[in-house]
């Protein structure tokens, strides 16, 4: 804008100050790493694409998660913040060197909800990564886990895919058959649900960090499915990036692309309290951290998730933080990371 043929006092300070144009982490537009807002059919110039689920409605236990990816969002605008002050970086976790203006990100909003209506909003979720993923890498911010089945989906018609595989970072299966209570459909049934769609089978899906409780004879459920499965014993045995390099091998295996979900419940509720069904004896930040360096990595992996993150049962915004950085950890993996 001008006044009179002349720079406005707001743009004459601008262009006088230096400092003006570093934005604060805790300033501006609370976007996903500050990314430009687009729509998500204007995302063809662009690395990932972020779309917020809202929604809660499919949970079993402890509601919130339709307040996680605000949370997300404004977490992350720390690694944004530092990313336009200092240029290049050194990551001192990979020891490699990170130049984030070479990862493009838009956030895209929020996909519609409808909170008493869980097939109306799955219908909004696939559309909406369906359109997303025939343009960029979609990221989804969740949202109960239920999310991620819709998203799936939409992520393999999206990207024309024909076989999807899936690695799943969660302290449960999600395999139910369905509850009295909550139906057939709810966010103890997504990776069944996933299992049983056109685009994926059991055979096609890696589990990693398990823990509690399952179905009596799962193990030979395990067995006859073909479900790649690593409990929390199998890490702490085996180490992580062992585990998580197996599981996205075993994924990636005659499949077209692979879907990453990590249920923020994978992590253990002393790290990461934030959530709507935590789970003692957990993955610690450094695995967590690891699981998204390791995936990352990979070139099959096509999307990704961040789910269950509950901010308000964590006043102590730690949850939220560990879930912005694990997403950010993998998106730089994967497009920031400059080669040795």
């Amino acid at each position: 804008m001008t006044e009179q043929g002349r720079p406005s006092r707001a743009r004459a300070f601008r262009d006088a100050h230096a400092g003006a144009d570093v934005e604060l982490a805790y300033a501006g537009h609370q976007t996903f790493l500050k990314g430009d807002a687009r729509d998500g059919d204007d995302v063809d110039d662009v690395d990932a694409a972020v779309l917020g689920a809202p929604f809660d409605g499919a949970a079993s236990n402890r509601p919130g998660a339709r307040y996680g990816p605000r949370a997300l969002r404004e977490a992350s605008t720390w690694w944004a913040y530092l990313s336009g002050y200092k240029g290049g970086l050194t990551n001192m976790n990979t020891r490699k060197q990170v130049d984030f203006s070479d990862l493009d990100v838009a956030d895209c909003g929020d996909v519609p909800v409808f909170p008493m209506d869980r097939e109306r909003t799955a219908e909004s979720i696939t559309a909406h990564v369906a359109t997303v993923a025939r343009r960029a890498f979609p990221v989804l911010l969740g949202g109960d886990h239920y999310c991620t089945y819709p998203s799936f989906r939409g992520f393999a018609e999206g990207s024309d895919a024909e076989s999807v595989g899936l690695v799943q970072i969660d302290a449960h299966t999600d395999t139910a058959d369905g509850s009295p209570v909550f139906g057939d459909e709810f966010h103890g049934s997504s990776t069944r649900l996933i299992a049983e769609s056109a685009y994926s089978a059991y055979e096609h899906v890696s589990q990693v960090g398990i823990r509690g409780y399952e179905s009596p004879d799962f193990f030979e459920f395990v067995e006859e499915t073909g479900l790649s499965l690593y409990t929390m014993r199998d890490v702490r045995e085996g180490g992580i990036r062992s585990v998580v390099s197996e599981a996205i091998e075993s994924a990636a295996a005659d499949t077209d692309a692979v879907y990453v979900t990590f249920d923020i419940d994978a992590v253990d509720p002393s790290v990461a309290p934030g959530t709507g069904t935590p789970e003692p004896g957990g993955l610690d930040s450094h695995q967590a951290l690891a699981v998204m360096e390791t995936l990352g990595a990979h070139p099959s992996v096509g999307a990704v998730d961040l789910m269950e993150v509950a901010p308000d049962v964590d006043p102590t915004g730690s949850t939220q933080l560990l879930g912005a950085f694990l997403l950010v950890t993998l998106l730089e993996r994967r497009f920031a990371e400059r080669p040795d």
